[in-house]
């Protein structure tokens, strides 16, 4: 198929040579500006060779001081850019840190956002946050798009549904960044199944939810609302199993219509609260699964008249900045979010460069005392 109309069409055996038809004038006149600075412009205009400017640029070969300040001045006058992708070919680029998280959003995963900018940021490295919206699609596209950027490592952040679907997905993903020389980085995620090529930063999350528990407990509550995350997620499952470990700890019978299923949100504590109120489910203390939970528990208690800590003790989970703000106080368990960011990038950089550093690493986690709870009334 023709790439043009015939009609006015003229043949090369007509015009003779494209080049001849050009004056040389009109060539030399076009203007740098027509097309991006290359390499070999920075050499013409610095007077020298190619392999210096790349030297230069690279910082990995010594050149003198006058070659070095001549070479820059102009990078910076042809505004030259360098070709990231010829950097990666060459081993020698500084890859970015992906960030891959829900929602950006929340107060405990922006506090990792910023663990991994702050660590990212100390090495010289750019670091990149996306959203998913819990789109797997979307999830999939961004992992791609990282791999083909050259990113030294995609950390994926936040609890969810570890089926086998799940595990496949995310093999697929730390086979095919291992193949690029990247890095994937579960964070708040439980680990993979042996020869994955992944590392896994977590927390906690049993050992915390033990230690809320077992401290309403020791205060002589016995009958402690759970307000736990959604059914199936890594997260809510190990502080339900804290929660549970603490009541066998005690000797405090598991009460089924103490344990309640939710989203982690304000909204969702408050109408599990307001629930449990209104259908007559005796408690004395609330275990929130996290601190915005906590909040919507204490909104749906003070609607009902009862005082914090006075006639219902409770505590949260994440200890989030507006904690210690509310009145009362939050009792809650304080997880090291930005910790969990800079360790992330700590270990996704340090393999980059050949040193030895562990596939899984528990952080600890830590209850802070402050006036939501009080002894229970005999």
């Amino acid at each position: 198929m023709s790439r043009c109309s015939n009609v006015g069409a003229v043949t090369d055996e007509e015009v003779g040579p494209v080049d001849a038809q050009v004056p040389k004038r009109a060539k030399r006149k076009r203007k740098p500006a027509d097309r991006p600075s290359t390499i070999r412009d920075v050499a013409a205009k610095a007077g020298v060779s190619v392999a210096t400017v790349s030297r230069t640029l690279a910082g990995n070969y010594p050149v003198s001081a006058e070659t070095r300040e001549r070479v820059m001045a102009a990078v910076d006058s042809l505004h030259y850019v360098v070709n990231v992708h010829a950097k990666a070919l060459s081993g020698r680029v500084a890859g970015p840190i992906a960030l891959v998280l829900r929602d950006i959003t929340g107060p405990s995963l922006a506090h990792v956002a910023a663990g991994v900018e702050e660590e990212a940021g100390s090495r010289g490295r750019l670091s990149l946050v996306c959203s998913t919206k819990d789109d797997i699609k979307r999830e999939d596209d961004l992992v791609q798009l990282m791999r083909e950027q050259h990113a030294a490592a995609v950390v994926l952040v936040g609890g969810t549904v570890t089926d086998d679907a799940y595990h496949r997905r995310m093999a697929g993903y730390a086979k095919a960044l291992d193949s690029a020389g990247s890095r994937l980085v579960l964070c708040g995620r439980p680990p993979l199944p042996v020869g994955v090529p992944a590392t896994v930063v977590d927390y906690d999350n049993r050992g915390g939810a033990f230690q809320a528990t077992a401290h309403l407990l020791t205060a002589g509550h016995r009958r402690v609302l759970f307000l736990s995350g959604a059914p199936g997620f890594s997260s809510a499952e190990e502080r339900r199993l804290g929660y549970r470990d603490a009541l066998r700890a005690h000797g405090v019978p598991y009460a089924d219509e103490l344990d309640t299923n939710g989203d982690y949100t304000r909204v969702s504590g408050y109408l599990r609260t307001r629930e449990a109120l209104s259908t007559g489910v005796g408690f004395t203390a609330v275990f929130a699964g996290s601190d915005v939970v906590a909040l919507g528990a204490l909104a749906a208690l003070r609607e009902a008249g009862l005082s914090v800590p006075r006639e219902v003790s409770v505590v949260g989970f994440d200890d989030v900045p507006f904690a210690a703000d509310l009145t009362p106080a939050l009792t809650t368990v304080r997880v090291p979010y930005e910790e969990l960011g800079r360790t992330a990038v700590r270990l996704a950089l340090d393999r980059e460069v050949g040193f030895a550093s562990d596939n899984h690493v528990v952080l600890s986690t830590q209850l802070v005392i402050r006036d939501s709870v009080r002894p229970a009334a005999d």
